[in-house]
């Protein structure tokens, strides 16, 4: 993936021209391919034919970057649990829906949600994009419980416990699956949502 740069092309010799968001893409690119500790301003700049100088002008440094990039992430599935239901949705149709339009955005935001799964709480930044994931498994694991209620589910599983299996399984997918592949996002989704509420549908063995 690469960004083209806004404007006209750079002569020779001219640096080329970024808004933020080409800036954060390429910084994205570039975190998922070195990692984000192991990147420094100095390869930024490289990557971005910019001086440093140049990318302090858009940001305040590569921790800013981060925090735009997970909270992309973050926003584009919040959005997906925060999306009105229909009137007669049961909690069941409501968590598969989730699942399936969280397989969506993975594909639409994959090198930023690829970038969101790999932080580890080393800053601020990370601390809080790792709480934010914890509320996001919360809300699923909510969802787990009610559909449980209502009888379409299987109890015997823990909620909290389902909810992180199921997303686990949904976040595996940084790892192999392309969009740009032979594999529609559709048949992903449709498999994903197959093989696990097949697997917590009441009776289910």
């Amino acid at each position: 993936m690469s960004a083209t740069p806004l404007g006209p092309p750079a002569r020779r010799g001219e640096r080329p021209a970024y808004d933020r968001d080409s800036l954060l893409e390429i910084a994205v690119e570039v975190f998922n391919e070195r990692g984000y500790d192991g990147t420094g301003m100095e390869e930024l700049a490289r990557r971005l034919g910019l001086s440093k100088s140049s990318i302090y002008h858009h940001v305040s440094g590569k921790e800013e970057l981060l925090a735009l990039a997970v909270a992309r992430a973050l926003d584009a599935l919040f959005a997906v649990l925060d999306e009105p239901p229909g009137p007669d949705t049961s909690a069941t149709a409501r968590l598969r829906h989730v699942v399936r339009r969280s397989v969506e955005v993975l594909s639409a935001e994959l090198p930023y949600v690829t970038l969101l799964l790999r932080v580890h709480g080393n800053s601020e930044t990370e601390r809080q994009a790792l709480a934010r994931r914890r509320e996001f498994d919360g809300r699923v694991a909510e969802l787990v419980a009610r559909a449980a209620a209502e009888g379409e589910v299987r109890d015997d599983v823990d909620p909290l416990l389902a909810s992180r299996l199921l997303f686990g399984a949904v976040n595996s997918l940084v790892e192999w699956y392309r969009p740009d592949g032979d594999l529609p996002v559709a048949t992903v989704a449709d498999a994903v949502t197959v093989m696990f509420f097949n697997g917590l549908r009441t009776g289910a063995s």
